[in-house]
């Protein structure tokens, strides 16, 4: 039997005998939305990763998995799969079948046992094996267990890793936990998770009055304009002297309820609400102040001391002065950028790293050489770090702006794209240097280029636009610190790094590359591109980037805090200091690009430089170490169409390698010519083989014109799938009659097939 005949005749009865409901049986359940793959300009899905089944004991509340074999395996064949979705899935109970009976194995014990298809377990067994002790020691937890999500007509069911964090938060808090929190990697519905978080402890009563903190004012009103809507009248913004009690659900910025030179809000706050008022507080991006243990705001936290606090955000503040992990504890949850990549909920990217010759070399004046005031230059050597901040060579602006201008013009012109600068003056030079190169666009519409910053209202008018995914302008911003965080640009296809990151710069480093993660398929955004320009790119290869949140470990609660990430001002538009020293601006300094590179995301996460023909050669070579291998794999009964499928599922593009080949090429000489460098031959050539010639001399003068027509058409008109009848309703065979007719002449339709088979595995005998 097949595995469709096994779940359809055993499987499924099993289940559904032990009592589950057939709507929380979920079977081919979707894990992941299948990994993007990125190759030159072109993006390439990879298939899904499916469960053969997954019950529920409610929605979004899964116990166990289900993976079925036909019955050529052994019942615990799928075993191993089983527990790699269950690890992956949050799952403790595994089950495996072909269709004899179930090998069970428990994830927390280890327990493993056979069982008859009779012993199927039932929603009630496993639910109370995994939570009875648990729910004896907090009354609570049931009750959270039993709440349901919230479902609406603008609402969709959480994807797997959202599913984890929600449920764990909850649970977690239920029991009595009263500080949690999620790692997030941007672009994973952050603020969808806390919404649902709220909206189960607010629904089954555990907490009634909460509070959202986050940093912009554009996060909040985006939050509650979406998915804090179905809050309705229970929620409320707080602002300027707004602090009204009669709410349940309050929103806030950070900098709103702290301390600051004009107004003690503080104050206020505490004469408004007494320390017992909230029961939840969710902080939003709480690697900021919240990570110093003497910021203004964390006082807030401090004072509604009763309240159970979850933190949130994608880049954990940990060094030797500020800690996340302090305040919240380990992570409940981590979901990073290399799993939303490899589950293909994020959008990959790849790398082009530009070399210049003064970053490279220096740049040291020569003798007597004056700035643009008349000034002499002081006589040292300027590195990379000094460009734009300390020292600006105006022919280096012009040649940054010359290479993005030169990449767009070669892809998308108006791709969204955001020109991170060292500060606002670089930014607005960095703008009027992309205008020059840029005239015929901005003629068009001067909005095309714009400069985005804390210091400038026009351009900060302009951001809301620059997010919409329908709106074509602007398409290229150039910013310094304003669009580090709380862009939700889904369409953002280019990130230009002409910006400095300190040694402890990770996390800003991080919440940068955010701006592009998010996959906007309707709009052609499947991976980014970053242009980098000051090799801020080697930050990739850190431990830290990807690596498990960790506290330092010379991490000192009582040091005085160094690294501190800024909390914006009132007004949430970051406006950089005012310079210190004095720039320093030259003009007339020889400029020129050493190297460009081109570096792709690999499936272990690291950057490599390779072309679509290398990353084939390595994919095929994986599964066919050798000629003869692929041979048995290419010549056996599956249709031609399901094996070029399979391939490239393992992430082998013949489409996208065809240009590299002349059209009169097969798809296997490609393969052969890439993976084991044999020379490729044209399909006439494979046509005109001696064993091919042996084929047909075993059949009827009838039959043999048949498979000659057929292989006149792989020869001349590129018809690979040879064994598909339909090809006999062309015009050529007219003369024979019918298909039903002429696969009489080779005893039946099983008898055409089988020479067909035959032909085209000779095309490919050496």
């Amino acid at each position: 039997m097949t595995e469709e005949e096994v779940k359809l005749n055993y499987i499924t009865p099993a289940i559904e005998g032990a009592g589950w409901e057939r709507k929380l049986i979920k079977m081919e359940y979707p894990i992941t939305a299948g990994k993007i793959v990125v190759r030159g300009d072109k993006a390439f899905r990879l298939t899904k990763k499916r469960a053969d089944y997954i019950l529920f004991y409610k929605e979004n509340l899964p116990l166990a998995i289900v993976e079925a074999k036909d019955d050529a395996h052994l019942v615990g064949d799928g075993m191993l799969q089983a527990q790699e979705y269950a690890d992956k899935l949050d799952v403790r109970f595994v089950f495996t079948s072909n269709g004899d009976g179930f090998l069970f194995y428990d994830m927390k014990t280890g327990e493993q046992k056979m069982l008859e298809l009779s012993e199927f377990p039932s929603p009630q067994e496993l639910y109370e094996k995994q939570y009875k002790e648990k729910i004896e020691a907090s009354a609570d937890l049931e009750t959270i267990l039993n709440t349901p999500y919230y479902f609406g007509e603008e609402s969709y069911p959480p994807r797997y890793y959202q599913r984890i964090a929600i449920n764990r938060t909850v649970e977690a808090i239920a029991s009595g936990k009263d500080r949690a929190l999620l790692v997030m990697a941007t672009g994973t519905g952050k603020t969808y998770m806390a919404f649902q978080i709220i909206w189960r402890l607010w629904k089954a009563g555990l907490k009634k009055r909460i509070l959202y903190l986050a940093d912009r004012n554009i996060l909040v009103d985006q939050t509650i304009i979406g998915d804090f809507k179905p809050f309705k009248n229970a929620m409320t913004k707080i602002y300027h002297k707004n602090m009204n009690t009669s709410y349940e659900i309050y929103l806030s910025l950070y900098q709103q309820l702290s301390e600051n030179d004009t107004e003690d809000n503080l104050a206020l706050l505490k004469e408004s609400f007494k320390p017992d008022f909230f029961d939840l507080i969710i902080v939003d991006e709480c690697h900021r102040g919240s990570a110093r243990e003497d910021s203004n705001w964390r006082k807030i936290l401090d004072y509604f001391n009763k309240a159970s606090k979850i933190g949130m955000t994608a880049t954990p503040k940990e060094t030797k002065e500020v800690s996340n992990i302090d305040y919240f504890g380990e992570p409940i949850y981590t979901y990073s950028l290399k799993d939303g990549i490899e589950d293909g909920f994020l959008a990959p990217y790849k790398v082009v790293r530009y070399a210049i010759d003064t970053d490279v070399y220096g740049y040291r004046p020569t003798r007597g050489k004056t700035d643009v005031d008349g000034e002499l230059v002081e006589d040292r050597e300027y590195g990379i770090k000094d460009f734009d901040k300390n020292i600006v060579i105006d022919e280096r602006t012009k040649l940054v702006a010359e290479k993005i201008t030169d990449y767009l013009k070669r892809t998308d012109r108006y791709a969204k794209t955001i020109v991170f600068c060292v500060d606002i003056d670089h930014a607005e030079r960095m703008r009027q240097a992309l205008v020059d190169l840029n005239k015929d666009l901005c003629a068009e519409n001067y909005k095309y280029i714009m400069r985005i910053t804390g210091d400038n209202d026009e351009g900060k008018k302009q951001l809301d636009y620059f997010i919409d995914s329908d709106s074509p302008y602007p398409a290229i911003v150039t910013t310094s610190k304003l669009m580090t965080t709380g862009v939700n640009c889904k369409t953002c296809k280019n990130i230009v790094l002409d910006n400095i990151f300190g040694e402890n710069g990770m996390t800003e480093f991080k919440q940068i590359i955010g701006r592009g993660t998010r996959i906007e398929e309707n709009h052609d955004k499947m991976y980014f591109t970053i242009l980098d320009f000051r090799n801020a790119s080697i930050m990739f290869s850190d431990p830290k980037f990807n690596g498990p949140e960790l506290q330092d470990d010379e991490y000192d609660p009582d040091a005085t805090p160094v690294d501190v990430t800024p909390l914006p001002p009132k007004d949430i538009d970051p406006v950089e200091p005012p310079r210190g020293k004095k720039k320093i601006y030259v003009k007339d300094v020889a400029v020129e690009l050493v190297s460009e590179r081109v570096q792709y995301y690999d499936k272990d996460g690291k950057l490599v430089t390779e072309s679509l023909k290398d990353f084939t050669r390595k994919n095929i070579l994986s599964g066919f170490a050798s000629l003869d291998d692929f041979m048995k794999y290419w010549t056996s009964e599956e249709r031609r169409s399901v094996i070029i499928q399979e391939l490239k599922e393992h992430g082998v593009f013949l489409e996208e390698l065809r240009s590299y080949y002349p059209a009169n090429v097969d798809d296997f000489d490609l393969i052969c010519d890439i993976a084991y460098g044999i020379k490729p031959l044209t399909k006439s050539e494979r046509a005109k083989r001696r064993k091919v010639d042996e084929v047909l001399a075993e059949y009827s003068d009838s039959c043999k014109k048949v498979l000659e027509i057929i292989l006149l058409k792989y020869s001349n008109d590129n018809i690979d799938e040879l064994t598909d009848t339909r090809i006999l309703k062309l015009p050529e065979f007219n003369e024979f009659g019918n298909p039903m007719k002429i696969a009489k002449l080779f005893g039946g339709m099983s008898g055409y097939v089988a020479a067909v088979r035959e032909i085209q595995n000779a095309l490919y005998v050496a």
